[in-house]
């Protein structure tokens, strides 16, 4: 069984900490470098649902997308529900690490399996990374479709394909477009507008978009916007991430077991449809 150091050394590697956003907070959170490692947990979040999933399974590791501690803190006591995460992982002898940013921009990364699950072509970054000479890696990814979709269509492909959750797919734009050209960014992606402007793509699939620029986008031209929820686009990384890993294990005889984390941690619970006419802004009552 490897230790943990050489686990953690290895997806290091996938996703090297130093090509994180300044503000991020990636690598290690907990654990014993000299541990063995038999079982990974791969998540989206670092919740205490997660940890007592991963507790269950009798995982050594927990990998996630998402950081437990991005701004910081000054305690970790059992009283908050972080602090409370982070006695469960001790006291069960599980590490934690997290691939943020840093798995965003890496080739393959969030967006590659984002594209994926979605049966798009890549044919490169949205927003390249200077350091790259390949030009592969960077934040998003521009695609295209091998048969030529309507914005509808799209949408509905993004609703099956990806998980369930109480928002489902919003969409903005003419739903009978034909779409050839498709940008993704997993995750929150209204800050790219101007690279997915400039890519001259006919739809945008990503997350978490707010009013101000998704209607500053729709005026500059007519694209496309698909937006599911946050956990939803970037939940197909932790299959591809598993996958990785499962390949690392298999090259160095670990043995390792790798396991996805299906419970759905995006924070929206339910929705409810606006469906009376009286409820719109200037209908008659």
């Amino acid at each position: 069984m490897p230790a943990l150091s050489d686990v953690i050394a290895q997806l290091d590697a996938l996703w090297p900490p130093e090509r994180a956003e300044e503000w991020d907070a990636v690598g290690t959170v907990c654990g014993e470098p000299g541990a063995e490692v038999r079982r990974v947990l791969f998540a989206v979040d670092p919740v205490q649902e997660v940890v007592d999933e991963a507790v269950r399974l009798g995982a050594d590791l927990l990998v996630t997308h998402h950081p437990l501690y991005l701004r910081g803190t000054t305690t970790v006591a059992a009283a908050t529900f972080k602090g409370r995460v982070v006695h469960t992982l001790i006291k069960n002898d599980i590490a934690l690490h997290v691939a943020h940013t840093n798995a965003d921009r890496a080739d393959p990364g969030v967006s590659d399996a984002l594209a994926g699950a979605l049966d798009l072509r890549i044919t490169g970054p949205l927003v390249p990374d200077p350091t790259d000479p390949a030009g592969r890696r960077g934040l998003g990814r521009i695609c295209e479709l091998d048969e030529p979709l309507t914005l509808r269509a799209l949408a509905d492909r993004a609703a099956a394909r990806l998980p369930a959750t109480a928002q489902g797919i919003r969409v903005a734009g003419d739903p009978d477009r034909t779409v050839t050209r498709v940008a993704v960014c997993g995750g929150s992606g209204d800050s790219l507008f101007a690279q997915v402007r400039a890519a001259g793509v006919d739809a945008y699939v990503t997350a978490d978009l707010r009013h101000h620029p998704a209607s500053e986008a729709r005026q500059h031209s007519p694209l496309g916007l698909v937006d599911a929820a946050h956990w939803a686009t970037e939940w197909p990384w932790i299959e591809q991430a598993a996958a990785q890993l499962d390949e690392i294990s298999d090259r160095h005889g670990w043995n390792l077991r790798t396991h996805i984390s299906r419970t759905a941690t995006d924070p929206w619970t339910a929705h409810a449809a606006s469906s009376s006419p009286s409820s719109t802004p200037g209908a008659p009552n």
